[in-house]
């Protein structure tokens, strides 16, 4: 039987958060950074709008922490967010030492972007495919890294805990598959971090890629981690509506630099919704392209740039422009059809200032984590500077880590399981699960709705804990494990929250609650799948 792997850290994800905790945690330790396909197969990698922060001589930390207050209406943690936007500078510097490009005025001035519900210009971007350039600066300062080695093809199947060896809940490491292989692999670390992403394949239509099925948020959980808000499930308001766009997310840039969302017959409708029409926060807007298409029974809406100058559209949105083109759509000179669609999670594993959950040992950072900072709603690009935050205090937090781990470490056993000779069932029940999600549990729900989900769920969680058992695992079977307890935990949260607010909206409690309250969900009763 293989030995252990020993590593100081590890690291589960290779997005924003997992390559800069990578990089400064590499000062002072070895790390080990295992991603379930290539390094830059992760949600940064498609992210297109930026980085928020305060850089312009007319805008203040002040007014950046009160347009992220107003977004999150009333649930972030206000001492979090200023740690986040005190450090924004800061940030935007380090992405610049490690190499990332980014646009410059015609002054060779940091070009700054405006975006929804923001009062001033501050986003930092590189074109409009800012993420996709943030990965490719970190992932080639990683791999010339002596310190630290990258496993792709690697996907984490449980977390490592000294509650199963008769200790107190602890972990340190995880069990791995290695895909190419086939074999499952014992990591152990002093700290293990996971930087896994959202949950937006939790849902049939969403922004994310194929990676983001909530695998950090079920692992921490099913070794007893607290996890919180995930009834806030953000859907970006405008995806591209073609039969052959797969998703492509129309960034909330476009609306930031004067696109105006308008009916089929060429109508405005935002006015009547917010004074900010078209620059609404995400959850406002998403809730009223939702009801017009409800109201006139429309396929999509659209984002109209026609009005402004061509060669500027052009310049500033060559990605999108060129993705539009090449299914027709002329950007220019036509109206953009969107719809919402599913595109981050606000909630996750409870983690403090430092990314520490309430597993010693364990640490959560990026969109895998709940830190209080987006509140009900996240602002745009806040979710960039959050990862690159709150790595950089996680990578100095465990310097600290002690390593603890039993005597003598169970290596994985398969038991009697055998190779899976249906694996129809797997692509049914994932398909089946982000059906009734959208149906049930979308844009706005009841609590009708939500008993439908939940019952799905059970019954398929089930069958699911019974696949898991009789066969091998594989990539699969361990994304619909994973799917479906981030589904449950989705439904749960949202039962339990009987108001509505910023992503959370339910027909039978339409108002707030006097108090805003995080909700919290933990596992208290032995583990399940």
């Amino acid at each position: 039987m293989n030995e252990p792997l020993d590593t100081d850290y590890l690291v589960i994800g290779s997005g924003i958060a997992g390559l800069n905790f990578a990089l400064l945690a590499a000062e002072h330790g070895r790390v080990t950074v295992i991603t379930k396909k290539k390094p830059a197969d992760t949600n940064t990698n498609w992210a297109q709008g930026g980085v928020a922060a305060v850089l312009a001589s007319d805008d203040s930390f002040e007014q950046h922490i009160q347009d992220t207050l107003v977004a999150g209406d009333g649930l972030c943690d206000r001492a979090v967010v200023e740690i986040v936007v005190n450090d924004g500078p800061k940030q935007v510097q380090r992405l610049l030492d490690v190499g990332v490009r980014l646009a410059r005025d015609a002054h060779g001035n940091l070009d700054l972007g405006m975006e929804g519900a923001h009062t001033r210009h501050r986003v930092v971007h590189w074109e409009d495919v800012t993420g996709r350039e943030i990965q490719r600066a970190l992932i080639a300062a990683v791999l010339k890294h002596p310190n630290i080695t990258v496993l792709d093809g690697h996907i984490a199947v449980d977390l490592l805990s000294l509650a199963k060896y008769g200790g107190d809940p602890a972990c340190f490491g995880a069990y791995v598959l290695d895909i190419h292989s086939g074999e499952v692999k014992t990591i152990c670390a002093r700290a293990t971090v996971l930087a896994t992403g959202g949950t937006g394949k939790v849902y049939i239509y969403t922004s994310n890629p194929d990676v983001a099925t909530g695998d950090g948020i079920a692992m921490a959980y099913r070794i007893g981690a607290a996890c919180g808000d995930l009834e806030f499930t953000q859907f970006h308001p405008t995806v591209l509506y073609h039969p052959h766009a797969g998703s492509f997310l129309i960034s909330e840039a476009l609306r930031g630099e004067g696109g105006v969302l308008k009916l089929a017959n060429g109508e405005t409708f935002m006015e009547n919704y917010h004074p900010m029409k078209s620059l609404a926060s995400r959850d406002i807007v998403a809730r009223a392209i939702d009801n017009e298409l409800k109201k006139s029974g429309a396929d999509c809406v659209y984002l109209d740039m026609t009005h402004l100058d061509a060669a500027f559209v052009r310049g500033r949105f060559p990605n999108i422009h060129e993705r539009c083109l090449s299914l027709g759509i002329d950007i220019t000179k036509q109206p953009i059809p969107v719809v919402p669609a599913a595109h981050y999670q606000c909630g996750g594993i409870k983690a403090d200032h430092n990314g520490a959950t309430t597993i010693q040992g364990l640490y959560a950072i990026g969109e895998c984590a709940f830190t209080g900072l987006h509140g009900a709603n996240r602002l745009a690009s806040n979710s960039l500077l959050e990862g690159m935050v709150f790595s950089a205090r996680a990578a100095d937090a465990v310097r600290s880590a002690p390593r603890i781990r039993p005597a003598q470490v169970q290596p994985w056993s398969y038991g009697g399981a055998t190779d899976s000779n249906d694996a129809i069932v797997v692509t049914l029940n994932w398909d089946e699960i982000r059906r009734f999600m959208w149906s049930y549990v979308g844009i706005v729900r009841s609590d009708k709705r939500l008993e439908r989900a939940r019952r799905r769920i059970e019954i398929l969680r089930d069958e699911i804990r019974e696949y898991y058992i009789d066969f091998k695992v594989t990539p699969d079977l361990l994304e619909l494990r994973n799917l479906a307890l981030v589904a449950h935990l989705i439904i749960e949260s949202a039962r339990r929250r009987k108001e509505s607010r910023g992503l959370h909206y339910t027909l039978d409690y339409p108002d707030h609650l006097p108090e805003a309250r995080h909700s919290e969900i933990q596992l208290t009763n032995g583990p399940r799948g």
